[in-house]
């Protein structure tokens, strides 16, 4: 009896002893912080880790998350400074850096954040426009981000970022802007068409004048390089004309024709001119003997060497004043013949054959 009342004491005293270890140990998550109070006053803070606490007079009390968090609220009725109302929708992201001070300074700073939100975020568009409010997001952004982490640092909690998720206008609102976007998309679509149409006409006036230019360039060329042709084609004629009659003066002059020869290319030459267009009669002289003696008595006055040529004539030599007098003569000598067969042609009564 005795015996089993020892066996049952010991195992009680086994049980208090596991018991009191486990009350004794404790183990904090990585990330996490674990106030403990003894005896209801707060004592420490544990760190990630195992630890040893005095059962029965040390309490874990409270466990804190130390993660960045995230907290969204639903949507807040916002008026602005034009007295439209908005609905604002708002992420809060938040890490408790003081686990003491968001125990005990405050009993839900969850509900705390959630109100300053909402007071600060009324404060800061209730002085805005509402087109002001639509396109500085990143200004409420910051102004509500410095004043939530202002008022949250006594609770050892720091507000990292907070973010707009979204601004509801009204209805109708919404319409008319809707309406004013499409008028300002439609203005511009006019500027920018008429702004091409400017920008067409004035490419298209630049090419046609610069078509001109080249045009009026060209047709200049043109004309300098056809007149340029002409006078080279003029002087290569005359050229060739000028040696044409050097040759045949050459020809005669190597020749040394007599007076039988001079009346017979006479005799010859007469059917050609009466062959011309405009020779429907010709009048041929009567004394066409006698002029022709007296054309080739005075053609015999010509100096000419009976014996032909002694030296052929260059044509690029210098002309000596003997020369150029002997030329002269004989000049004289053919328009004398010429003046002489004139002369027998008129006295002469004509006859038509």
């Amino acid at each position: 009896m005795f015996a089993s009342a020892i066996t049952i004491f010991a195992f009680l005293l086994l049980i208090l002893a596991i018991a009191v270890v486990v009350m004794s140990f404790k183990i904090v998550p990585q990330q996490r912080a674990g106030i403990v109070e003894r005896l209801g006053k707060y004592r420490t803070t544990l760190d990630s880790g195992p630890h040893l606490i005095l059962p029965f007079l040390d309490r874990l009390r409270y466990m804190i998350d130390q993660r960045e968090q995230v907290l969204s609220f639903p949507p807040q009725d916002v008026i602005t400074e034009d007295n439209l109302t908005v609905s604002i929708d708002t992420v809060i992201y938040y890490t408790v850096n003081n686990p003491v001070s968001a125990t005990y300074e405050i009993v839900n700073y969850i509900e705390a954040i959630h109100q300053l939100t909402m007071t600060t975020l009324r404060n800061i568009i209730g002085g805005m426009t509402l087109e002001h409010a639509l396109t500085g997001r990143d200004q409420v952004n910051r102004t509500l981000g410095a004043e939530l982490d202002a008022a949250t640092s006594r609770w050892g909690i720091k507000v990292n970022r907070v973010e707009l998720k979204s601004i509801d206008p009204p209805p109708t609102i919404i319409d008319a802007m809707e309406k004013q976007m499409r008028a300002e998309r439609d203005r511009r679509a006019v500027i920018l068409t008429a702004e091409g149409e400017r920008q067409a006409a004035i490419l298209t006036a630049e090419g046609q004048k610069q078509a001109q230019i080249l045009t009026a360039e060209g047709q200049k060329q043109a004309a300098i390089l056809e007149a340029e042709g002409e006078r080279q084609s003029a002087i290569l004629k005359a050229q060739g004309e000028g040696r044409a009659i050097e040759t045949v003066f050459q020809a005669i002059h190597d020749g040394n024709p007599d007076q039988k020869l001079l009346n017979y290319q006479y005799l010859q030459t007469l059917p050609k001119i009466a062959n011309g267009e405009n020779a429907s009669t010709w009048i041929i002289p009567a004394e066409l003997t006698a002029s022709l003696g007296q054309l080739g008595g005075i053609i015999g006055k010509v100096p000419v060497d009976g014996g032909g040529s002694r030296r052929r004539v260059d044509l690029d030599e210098q002309i000596s004043a003997s020369d150029l007098a002997q030329s002269t003569d004989t000049s004289e000598a053919v328009e004398e013949a010429l003046e002489a067969a004139r002369a027998a042609e008129t006295k002469a009564p004509p006859t038509a054959e």
